[in-house]
Parts: structure tokens; sequence; C-alpha cells
């Protein structure tokens, strides 16, 4: 046997011993999640546990939980789930891991939105992670969600059976112009989108458990066009905005200052780079002032 004995106290010394790269608090979060998802002890119960005793099949678990760690696979695709701003959803390799910063971007979002703010676009939506959490915090809104990929919309589907909420799927590329065929101008008070926007040269920069694991799409642009994505959602944004409807961007901490210049150059109002609890510059958020052409 791998360990010394069967109890759980044994499992989280051999995860401290194997994942010596982890911080102390990620492992805990990791084994807390585990011990929820596996053998159902209740998280204000796990830090009481060490005395459960694990089944060989439990063992042989956590084991393969271990081994797909150190091959760099992100926890959340172990597990199958991730908890994003009080929602739980399915998380494989379909989309990107729903990630902290992301969060943050639906909760600025949430505190500018009022009464008046009733119709939600999602573009480049992944997992959907952006639209369900704005839909969970607000019933009353409705909120449409965009993708393109079909293994990505597959997966919003199946989040939006396991939670019950209601948005509105459509498939589509927003760098085409079909895409937008069916909307009418000015009728959306709130765009949001996190699209892909990593150039391709810093690939060599990521981390292995983004480049080997999520999906590439979702992540990278050609160098000499990073901000190819946010150019044309932003283009059809000044027409399906209603005037004073927000636009919202997750960015590429680099491009803050081109990111304003270029929604300086659409018309856009009110212009704000946002930094993360990192320091870094990751959200934006603008105004369209726009009358509505309705020739």
């Amino acid at each position: 046997m791998f360990v010394k004995n069967n109890s759980l106290s044994e499992i989280k010394a051999y995860f401290k011993s194997k994942l010596p790269n982890f911080s102390n608090s990620e492992l805990n979060s990791m084994l807390k999640q585990l011990a929820v998802f596996r053998l159902n002890i209740g998280s204000a119960e796990f830090m009481l546990s060490d005395n459960v005793l694990l089944s060989e099949s439990d063992l042989l678990f956590f084991r393969s939980v271990v081994k797909r760690l150190l091959n760099n696979e992100p926890f959340q695709y172990i597990i199958g789930e991730v908890e994003f701003y009080g929602v739980e959803l399915i998380s494989d390799h379909r989309a990107l891991v729903p990630r902290p910063e992301t969060e943050e971007l639906v909760d600025w979002i949430l505190n500018s939105l009022n009464k008046e703010h009733t119709f939600i676009l999602d573009l480049c939506s992944g997992s959907g992670c952006i639209a369900f959490a704005i839909k969970n915090a607000n019933s009353s809104l409705k909120v449409r969600a965009i993708e393109y990929s079909k293994e990505a919309l597959k997966l919003i589907q199946e989040n939006k059976e396991k939670t019950k909420l209601d948005i509105e799927l459509i498939e589509g590329d927003v760098l085409s112009d079909y895409c937008y065929e069916s909307m009418k101008p000015g009728s959306y008070d709130c765009w949001v989108s996190n699209p892909p926007y990593i150039p391709n040269k810093d690939k060599v920069r990521m981390h292995k458990n983004v480049l080997g694991f999520e999906p590439h799409m979702a992540l990278f642009v050609e160098d000499n066009d990073p901000l190819l994505f946010y150019r044309e959602i932003a283009d059809k944004a000044k027409i399906y905005l209603r005037p004073g409807g927000f636009l919202f961007f997750e960015i590429h901490e680099d491009f803050g200052d081109q990111m304003i210049q270029l929604l300086k150059s659409l018309g856009f109002v009110n212009i704000e780079l946002r930094k993360d609890m990192q320091g870094r510059h990751r959200m934006l958020r603008a105004q369209s002032l726009f009358l509505l052409n309705e020739s």
C-alpha cells in the first residue's frame, strides 16, 4: 500500500509529500473539496476528520488525483466541477477554468447595473460562468450567452441543466457579421466578454496546466493583432447597446492603455480600467452614448 494505513490523515500527509510545489493552503483547499466530493464529509467537519477510514477504491481515487496533479492537469478538471460566484458548474477541457479575477469582473458588473438594466449579453461565453453568475445573482435579468466552440456549447447546455438557470444560448462567431443579424439595434443594456487575448508568442510563459489542458482556441490570438476580438465586439456594441449601456471586458494586463485608446476611438465614454486583487489591470468598463440609427 502506498500509505501506512487507510486513514484520511495519511492521505493528507501523502498529498503534502508528493505535491511540494503546492502551498499548504492550496493543498488543504483541494483536500477539503475532495473529502466533500468523494467521502461526503462536510467542509466544516474536514479539520476533525483525520481518523476517517477510506476504502481501497477511495485510496486509489486519491492516488489518481495526485498522479493527475503531477501531470499538471488543472484540479478543477480532475474533480469535474468548480464554484464560481456562488454557482456550482461543471468544469472540464471543453472550456477554460473559471478564474477568481473573472468573479471580480462579475461583481463589478452587478454593482454597476440598476433596475433599468434588464438585457445582458455574454460574448465568448466558454463555460457560461459569467452568464450563469449574473443570472443567479439577479433572476429578473434576461441573459444571453454566445459561444462558437461546439464543445463549449455542449458544456454550457449541461451547466444550464445542472444549475436550472434560464439563460438563452446562441451559437455564433463574434468575429462574423451573421452572429448579430437577429439582434435589434439599441436593445441591450450590458455586454460583457472575456475573449481570447493572449498573443501566441506568450505561450512560452504559460503554466503547463494551462498550456497542456485548457482549450487554445479560448486563449490565444495572433501576435500581430492581439486586440482583434475586442475591436470587433466593441464595434458591434456601439450598434446594439442602448445609449448609456455598459461594455465590460476582461483584458490582458499589458494592453490596458491600448484598450482605452481603442474604445475612445470608437466613441465610448466613461472608460475605466480596474485592477484585480493581484494589482494587475485586468478589467475595463465603458459606456455607449451612440444614438440609435433605425435605418
